[in-house]
């Protein structure tokens, strides 16, 4: 459990990316703003107005979707809530893991407690309850098309309010039941639209897309890391990277990137001793590291943008407006804007290990790089990195496939009542596997270049890349003959997903942003 020391405030509307980043890695506690509560307990009471006066409104007394037009007697709303929770609990496929569900239930919080759901407080005070006690809902990870919000998989999230189903406790299934009691709480008896509050919103399909940048982020800053170990390994120019070609242009990630890979190379001995080498032009891999860098820096920020917002957002339907008194239905559910920030995300990841997948073709490429044939000695009885590649050039290409867009897709539901969906919870759930591959990439072409960096000693490179150079070489050894290289690509993958950057690189990371 969580000290509170390491204590997470949710105001609602102004949760920044870097608190975002902080509850998906773990152990925090979290509580929200007391002054959000006032706003909270106005719309529970607007609501209870309406119930109160018998008024026909969507969502507190009438049936859902299709069936909107149906009343619903006084005496049986909580068994409309609860009949709602168990209807659309229908998910399917593998468990989402602990530290996507960890967003999910944090953005659950935050949407809600926007004052536009007219839910209790006591609902969100359990949310946070069960978050603080590491109790997880068990959500299935299939099952959404990201419109009437994510249905399916919030309502496996709501099951667990009600006590029904399983919930996770430190990676161990146990009755829901038995995870409200662990959290000091009783099943609750969901009130008048807090079922249909629960199951509407973007949660999951924001928290996955979250997952994707937040893994993203790393590979790039894996992706340019490795592209500068290949710069080295193969004596490259540094000149494409002046700021001045840059400027001219005027591509703010562009620019970022080529200022970042200079400072890593700063006080390279390797690049002093071919400075009058006479070598006009490298291949576009290397040449063209921030043009491609820059612009999956900006396609990551503007993605950043967009679920920041999203994952402050009032996202349910209807939305309460106490100031007013009035329940408007809207379509705030509608996952269009997570979906196509998802897809810049994959476009981004899949160009990451496309260039990286190619530097390490360039390493292993004799009569481009000048390094020894796939970089081993004694080539013919050993083959050095030959196969290695062939893993790189598979996942990369396998990310092409992946890497088509989710939010160009959509199947009516609901009889056609919802007849145009978003597709954002495939399109963000996608991003991990693809996070996965482009790491093993980059990892390679990390190790290759690393590997291409020795047959230049005793020159060296500059402190930070030496350092670098270093906590790789803990990782894997000098490759003098063939030996098992599968161990290697994963802990090289690792490297690739690990949290710490130099910071020339963290600084440019959206996630480290507030």
């Amino acid at each position: 459990m969580p000290t509170d020391s390491q204590c997470c405030t949710l105001t609602p509307g102004e949760v920044t990316l870097a608190t975002l980043k902080r509850i998906y890695h773990g152990n925090v506690r979290l509580t929200l703003d007391e002054g959000a509560r006032s706003a909270i307990e106005q719309a529970q009471a607007t609501v209870a107005r309406i119930v109160q006066a018998g008024t026909v409104t969507y969502g507190i007394n009438t049936g859902f979707g299709k069936l909107a037009q149906t009343t619903i007697p006084a005496p049986r709303l909580a068994e409309l809530q609860r009949n709602l929770v168990l209807s659309h609990s229908v998910g399917i496929g593998e468990l989402l893991p602990d530290n996507v569900v960890r967003v999910i239930m944090a953005t659950k919080v935050i949407s809600l407690a926007r004052g536009h759901s007219g839910v209790r407080m006591a609902l969100i005070d359990g949310l946070l309850a069960l978050f603080n006690a590491g109790v997880m809902p068990c959500i299935p990870e299939k099952g959404s098309v990201g419109a009437s919000g994510d249905l399916a998989p919030l309502a496996h999230l709501s099951l667990m309010l009600l006590g029904e189903g399983e919930v996770r406790v430190n990676g161990e299934r146990i009755a829901a039941v038995d995870g409200l009691r662990l959290a000091g709480l009783q099943p609750f008896e969901l009130g008048p639209k807090e079922g249909l509050a629960l199951l509407n919103g973007t949660q999951v399909s924001t928290a996955l897309a979250l997952r994707g940048l937040f893994e993203g982020e790393k590979v790039f800053a894996a992706g340019l890391l490795a592209g500068a170990l290949s710069l080295e390994a193969i004596k490259g120019s540094i000149k494409p990277y002046d700021a001045r070609i840059h400027k001219a242009r005027g591509q703010t990630g562009q620019i970022a990137v080529a200022a970042a890979v200079s400072d890593l190379l700063q006080g390279s001995e390797i690049l002093d001793s071919h400075a009058d080498c006479g070598r006009v032009q490298d291949p576009y891999s290397i040449r063209c590291v921030p043009q491609v860098m820059g612009a999956c820096l900006d396609n990551l920020n503007h993605a950043a943008r967009v679920l920041q917002i999203e994952a402050n957002a009032a996202s349910d339907n209807p939305l309460v407006f106490s100031d007013s008194g009035d329940v408007i239905s809207g379509g705030n559910f509608h996952a269009e804007p997570v979906a196509f920030a998802a897809d810049i995300i994959a476009l981004a990841v899949a160009e990451i290990g496309a260039i990286s997948e190619r530097r390490l073709a360039l390493l292993l490429d004799t009569g481009l790089s000048g390094l020894p044939p796939f970089l081993v000695k004694e080539g013919g009885i050993n083959s050095g990195f030959m196969i290695a590649q062939v893993t790189a050039a598979a996942l990369a290409s396998e990310n092409k496939s992946l890497a088509h867009p989710g939010s160009v897709d959509s199947l009516p539901t609901s009889a056609n009542q919802e007849d145009h969906v978003s597709m954002a919870t495939y399109s963000a759930r996608r991003l991990g596997e693809m996070c996965f591959n482009t790491a093993a990439v980059v990892g390679i072409e990390a190790m290759a270049a690393a590997q291409g960096i020795e047959f230049h000693r005793p020159l060296q490179s500059s402190a930070l890349m030496e350092s670098e150079f270093a906590a790789l070489r803990q990782r894997v050894a000098f490759l003098d003959k063939d030996r098992l290289l599968a161990p290697d690509i994963e802990q090289m993958r690792l490297w690739a997903l690990r949290d710490s950057w130099p910071a020339p690189l963290a600084d440019l990371l959206p996630g480290n942003a507030g």
